[in-house]
């Protein structure tokens, strides 16, 4: 069974209801053309890299506009969508950076906090600490949809083989990927990661993306792209906010897997005390 998947290309910026407004109409264009299954960005609510204001502006899940909204355009138009990730109050201080799948009736099929977290030192001198702001979440257990078995992971993970790898063996065809990668990360590391991580787990890569200079100042890679699970280019977006569509088919993955069987073959090796290679 193959569906119609189409990646939401976005620009977020500082005020949540243009970003939802700009997200809906490509979400609604991505309806008209067919597509069953619909993804959206990390940040798609909002991009903000002013904490205090940040902190000021989000909201619970159950009180966001956002979350709102995407319950009911799901449920009007029938579709999967993923809500790539919101900013939104979490159960303390601090934020959570957060996926959301809604079914076709518009309520929330599963959540996902994003476990690792954005903390790096950029060659251009930027600190980026998302720790500072968000609290990390846990893995979650794969989702069977009609169409696939889906794995949920945000933009950071995709440097940490070993969720990916724990998704496919339980089950996942489908691994989403949603994205704000920086220009600079980008350029050095994004086609590469995402490929590997098809590759080596059998799986179709769905990851929308963030992409542009936004509001705040930051300056994302864009470059929305879904890879087969052989790891070939299936579509791909370019700097600009774009509705890219893809058509996947679960029968790829299992017969990726029953070609090349690491999942199956998987043993696991790990070094004892000494150093070498144990199993």
């Amino acid at each position: 069974m193959s569906v119609k998947t189409a990646l939401i290309q976005l620009r977020s910026g500082r005020d949540m209801a243009r970003n939802i407004a700009d997200a809906s109409a490509l979400i609604e264009e991505a309806a008209r053309r067919g597509a069953e299954f619909v993804l959206t960005p990390e940040m798609t609510n909002i991009l903000e890299t002013d904490r205090d204001r940040l902190r000021g502006l989000v909201r619970p899940e159950s009180e966001d506009r956002s979350v709102a909204a995407f319950a009911e355009l799901s449920r009007a138009r029938r579709i999967w969508l993923l809500a790539g990730s919101f900013a939104l109050k979490g159960a303390r201080d601090k934020l959570v950076n957060r996926s959301l799948l809604f079914g076709p009736d518009g309520r929330v099929a599963a959540r996902y906090d994003k476990v690792h977290l954005f903390d790096v030192d950029l060659p251009d001198g930027q600190r980026l600490r998302e720790s500072a702001a968000y609290d990390a979440g846990h893995p979650v257990p794969v989702l069977s949809l009609p169409f696939a078995t889906l794995g949920l992971t945000i933009c950071y993970d995709v440097r940490f083989p070993q969720i990916y790898r724990a998704l496919a063996q339980a089950g996942a065809e489908v691994l989403t990927v949603p994205s704000a990668f920086t220009r600079i990360t980008g350029e050095a590391h994004w086609h590469v990661l995402l490929k590997a991580r098809a590759i080596e787990t059998g799986s179709f890569i769905l990851a929308p993306a963030q992409g542009g200079l936004h509001e705040c100042g930051r300056e994302t890679f864009g470059m929305s792209l879904a890879v087969s699970p052989s790891g070939q280019t299936m579509a791909e977006g370019g700097q600009e906010p774009a509705v890219v569509m893809a058509e996947i088919d679960r029968s790829q993955a299992q017969e990726a897997r029953r070609r090349i069987p690491v999942l199956a073959r998987d043993n696991r090796a790990t070094l004892n005390a000494e150093g070498e290679v144990a199993t």
